[in-house]
């Protein structure tokens, strides 16, 4: 008698691997205070049931306590609310959170005009931003600058959830006059992905579930434009190679040579031709990474690279593909203050870009936009804390600079104080609003 046949094992997918091969998808909310940000963020945890049966527990508590009818979703995320109103800490606080087809990690931004840099930096690594407006104010001046600042961050799309729908009795009329006002903004300032959702974060109207009460709106729900969105438009993938060198590895004894740093953009290949600082070129012979060699790395992906030919290379040269950017003396950017400190015409500074650091100047401000919709100020005295400059800056070292793109992978900078070290400005080369 043969032996029965055995069939193949199979692999059941863990809970680890079905979450490993999501997409993630980066998000930012933003808005003015009391435009019901906190329920909306406390909402999407609350109704994807990411919410530990402990902490609801609490919040039903404490929402009982203070008479509130049902549970003040907004306490989900107060506590960083806290702090800020004390004075402790000024932050962007992260949540995360997730469904069958994605995972999330979500920016939660301060609403605040003197925090407009903290905006920046949830925005800064973001592909899709959430501004909150109450339906009773519509689009207001902090509508106006976060989605300003989205534009300039390149940010395509955006999307408005106008809160707190059901206080004016679920008006269309009201919905279609902030939804034709905010489209035609972002038209204006070049985010080509708006949408405008009518939404009611503490009843849960559109924020997960669709809601029964807005029969004139066939639209998806906010929930559902995230789990659809693209999430690799402008991706650093699909620029050419760019790899700013952080170490020289040497070891004398074996005669190796590597350098190290992240691929910020593009991909390479063992036997890519690669252009490196002074018009010279060279050959990839191994990638080694923390996991062995690899034939191949791409953007995000830190790397070891030995190269054919015995280059003095040192951190800060660029390695770059074929579309390698020229290195300049001067270039046009635009900055957004970060300092208490203003930045004047002539102000010496130093200039991070990728991991090079080099003197500069700020040789001229030429423009602080107007985001609050009355008229730019033209050739201003200087740019403070918050605003958004068009300048022109002077280094005094060749620097490999080209424009902004791909959410910062390239074009992105730091100005900083020579005598304290503290960041003054981030920049974004070649960029124009307007």
């Amino acid at each position: 008698m043969s032996a029965p046949t055995l069939n193949a094992p199979t692999h059941n997918p863990t809970a680890t691997d079905v979450i490993a091969d999501r997409e993630t998808l980066r998000l930012c909310t933003a808005g003015s205070v009391d435009d019901g940000k906190s329920t909306f963020v406390g909402r999407l945890l609350h109704d994807t049931k990411s919410v530990l049966a402990d902490q609801l527990a609490s919040v039903e508590q404490t929402s009982a306590d203070r008479g509130f009818d049902g549970v003040d979703l907004s306490l989900l995320v107060d506590g960083l609310r806290a702090e800020r109103e004390q004075g402790i800490t000024i932050d962007v606080a992260y949540r995360y959170f997730a469904t069958d087809k994605r995972t999330f990690i979500l920016a939660d931004t301060p609403g605040h005009v003197q925090y407009t840099r903290n905006t920046v930096t949830g925005m800064s690594t973001s592909q899709v931003v959430v501004l909150l407006v109450d339906a009773r104010h519509g689009v207001v001046e902090q509508t106006v600058r976060h989605l300003t600042v989205a534009a300039l961050l390149g940010v395509k799309t955006v999307i408005l959830a106008v809160n707190k729908i059901d206080l004016v009795d679920y008006s269309e009329d009201v919905f279609r006059a902030i939804e034709a006002e905010f489209t035609a903004k972002a038209a204006e300032l070049g985010v080509d992905d708006a949408h405008v959702i009518p939404v009611s974060a503490l009843l849960g109207d559109n924020v997960v579930e669709p809601s029964t009460n807005l029969p004139w709106y066939s639209g998806p729900t906010v929930l559902e434009l995230f789990e659809t969105v693209d999430v690799h438009r402008g991706r650093a993938h699909d620029l050419g190679l760019r790899l700013p060198i952080q170490y020289v590895i040497r070891e004398h004894a074996s005669d190796y040579r590597g350098y190290a740093g992240r691929v910020d953009a593009g991909s390479l290949t063992v036997g890519d031709t690669v252009h490196l600082p002074e018009g010279r070129t060279s050959t990839v012979t191994h990638i080694d990474t923390a996991d062995g060699p690899e034939e191949t790395a791409a953007a995000g992906d830190s790397v070891v690279l030995r190269l054919a030919d015995d280059i003095d290379l040192i951190r800060g040269d660029l390695i770059a593909g074929d579309d390698h950017p020229q290195p300049a003396r001067s270039f046009d950017a635009t900055i957004v203050g970060l300092s208490d400190r203003s930045l004047t015409p002539g102000a010496p500074v130093k200039v991070r870009y990728g991991t090079s650091l080099v003197r500069g100047r700020v040789t001229s401000v030429d423009r602080v936009l107007d985001i609050d919709g009355l008229s730019d100020d033209i050739a201003p005295a200087d740019c403070g804390l918050n605003d958004i400059a068009h300048v022109r800056i002077d280094v005094a070292a060749d620097l490999p600079v080209e424009p902004y793109a791909a959410r910062g992978a390239v074009g992105s900078f730091l100005l900083i104080d020579q005598a304290t070290g503290d960041t003054l400005a981030a920049g974004l080369v070649g960029h124009r609003l307007r």
